[in-house]
């Protein structure tokens, strides 16, 4: 048995200098040298496992098995998440029914203001939360772009827009990383984000169109941006609070754009505003059938249906029996904490896994839309080739984040940032931020640094989930500067060299978001503390489940069943109309 110590040297700043080093290495490999995740990742991770030994004395044994468990822990049910999201829209875009769902959005109005609403905010949050990983930008940019659009003005709005939805990215995995990496349950930390982002989500679409268009223009569709604010952000709360993080953008987005298209039926904007000696649109767009749009929106609508069936109490409680718990043997129980052992057990929740919900929802809509076996594995292959490096850069991340905690570098690195003392609440939105703007991801930020928030939250005596879940809030408006994130967007509108220019564009917005939420989480911590849900931990939660009612979840199972019937029966006649 090893006993963590988190003083090495015996001078908590000193100590709190070493354990910063395997931070610094990433930091300068990502920001300075410009180097590959994958291989910034790995550097970061061998640095982390030298100074467990070295500095911390940790058992050589103990320190690689402990990274060998966060490495587990990023492949499984992390990176299992980002791989069948990630297929199910390559999917989609390799049938082709993507390009019919981008028409539909596309189509609706003529007006600048209420395209950059619908696309970029709207849909790139659908977008975000299905797939996330720079495609919602990437996609969104490019479909402003084609629609008339400056480059440049493009790919600055939806760098904006994608702000709120990041916490949610990839059917809630940031959320679910949090959660993992403090040990706190992640449906509290969804509850704790209710609470805070819906704010940050309602801001944006007029912080958009302002920009745009300044206050006369924002007033002419105050509306229409009022309605979309407030459906979004409406559902985002409710989702994010009362179902769990995996659906709050998917749902929040369609609402949004059904609201927001059906008031564009009874409502029109006195003026249809332009750019000034703006182009001619070089992107035609289609119109297609009602039953068409549906067919093409069906993996979604499938993919909806799973994952809120996934998170019905009953259908889990029966999903988490099949769960296979591994105790990691040498290190579990090894290592003393404070005065306990510490249990380190692999959960493979193979079946109630949202990941698993998410690859049942390809296989269903394979079979609805007739996609041929040969296709469905050639895309799974292009698309575990194409996940490979961001999959490695994940699980090293994971790696460096649970040897860090074991090894007693985050408790280290906690107990200095309390020399910020009672003013930490607001400091903490910043270090998510940073975070992201380094990694490029809400999710390796929440890694990085949660438990180290959780750490620091208990010792100044504020509620830890508060911390933890700011790193998420702050982390979101990250997104935006992160040199990843300006890459893929001016790559998507042909302006690669132009990335500096990207950056002043969005830097300010980014700031001031942060700045927003550092205020928000400062209130919330000192004269606003019952919004905070009490902290619950990730493994009492568990422990504490009891078989529910089963007769709910046998209704919501036999209605999922007949919608994706319904999906199909639609599908097949539109697939025959189509050949006829």
């Amino acid at each position: 048995m090893w006993v963590q110590e988190t003083n090495p040297f015996g001078n908590i700043g000193l100590s709190a200098l070493v354990a910063s080093i395997p931070i610094l290495i990433l930091f300068y490999a990502l920001a300075i040298k410009r180097m590959k995740g994958h291989i910034a990742g790995a550097i970061t991770l061998a640095s982390a496992i030298a100074v467990a030994i070295i500095a911390y004395g940790m058992p050589v044994k103990l320190a690689l098995l402990s990274t060998l468990y966060g490495v587990l822990t990023g492949l499984f049910p992390i990176g299992w998440i980002v791989l069948c999201a990630v297929f199910l829209y390559n999917l989609t875009v390799k049938t082709g029914y993507f390009g019919i769902i981008k028409d539909s959005i596309a189509s609706i109005t003529e007006d600048r203001r209420l395209q950059a609403l619908l696309i970029g905010y709207c849909f790139g949050a659908f977008l975000e939360g299905a797939a996330g990983f720079g495609a919602p930008v990437a996609i969104t940019a490019g479909m402003l772009v084609g629609l008339g659009f400056q480059p440049l003005y493009a790919a600055g709005l939806c760098l904006i827009a994608n702000t709120a939805p990041v916490a949610f990215g990839g059917i809630g995995i940031p959320i679910i990383t949090a959660g993992k990496v403090s040990n706190l349950d992640p449906m509290v930390v969804s509850q704790m984000i209710a609470n805070q982002l819906p704010l940050l989500s309602f801001i944006v679409p007029f912080w958009l169109v302002f920009i745009m268009s300044g206050w006369k223009g924002t007033k002419e569709v105050f509306p229409a941006v009022f309605v979309t604010a407030a459906s979004f952000s409406l559902t985002m709360w409710f989702v994010a609070a009362k179902i769990g993080p995996e659906l709050p953008n998917i749902l929040s987005a369609l609402i949004s754009i059904v609201v927001l298209v059906a008031f564009l039926k009874v409502w029109k904007p006195k003026n249809i505003w332009r750019f000034p000696n703006e182009p001619a649109a070089s992107m035609e767009v289609k119109k297609h059938p009602i039953g068409r749009v549906i067919q093409a929106w069906t993996p979604f609508i499938v993919l909806t249906i799973l994952i809120g069936d996934w998170g019905i109490s009953g259908i889990k409680y029966m999903l988490d029996k099949l769960t296979v718990k591994i105790p990691i043997a040498g290190l579990h129980n090894a290592i003393i904490v404070g005065d306990k052992p510490l249990e380190v057990v692999y959960k493979f929740n193979w079946l109630g896994a949202a990941g698993t919900a998410i690859l049942l929802a390809t296989v269903i809509s394979a079979l609805i839309l007739r996609i041929r076996p040969g296709t469905y594995v050639s895309v799974f292959g292009e698309t575990l080739n194409n996940l490979k490096f961001p999959l490695t850069t994940i699980a090293c991340v994971l790696g460096f984040a649970y040897i860090a905690n074991f090894a007693g570098i985050t408790p280290t690195l906690g107990k200095a940032l309390t020399v910020t003392g009672s003013f930490f609440p607001f400091v903490s939105p910043f270090l998510g931020w940073l975070g992201v703007f380094v990694t490029g991801s809400d999710t390796s930020a929440n890694a990085l640094f949660c438990n180290m928030q959780r750490i620091t939250a208990e010792q100044i005596d504020v509620n830890p989930v508060l911390t933890v879940t700011a790193n998420t809030s702050g982390g979101v408006a990250g997104k935006m500067i992160s040199p990843q994130s300006i890459a893929v967007a001016c790559a998507s509108v042909n302006l690669v060299g132009k990335e500096s220019d990207l950056f002043r564009f969005t830097v300010k917005h980014s700031l001031i978001f942060t700045a927003i939420m550092g205020i928000v989480v400062y209130a919330q911590a000192y004269y606003l503390r019952g919004m905070v849900p009490e902290m619950v931990e990730a493994h009492a939660a568990a422990a504490a489940a009891t078989a529910p009612d089963s007769g709910f979840s046998l209704v919501a199972l036999a209605v999922s069943v007949l919608i994706m019937v319904g999906l199909g029966i639609v599908a097949a006649r539109q697939a025959r109309s189509y050949r006829d």
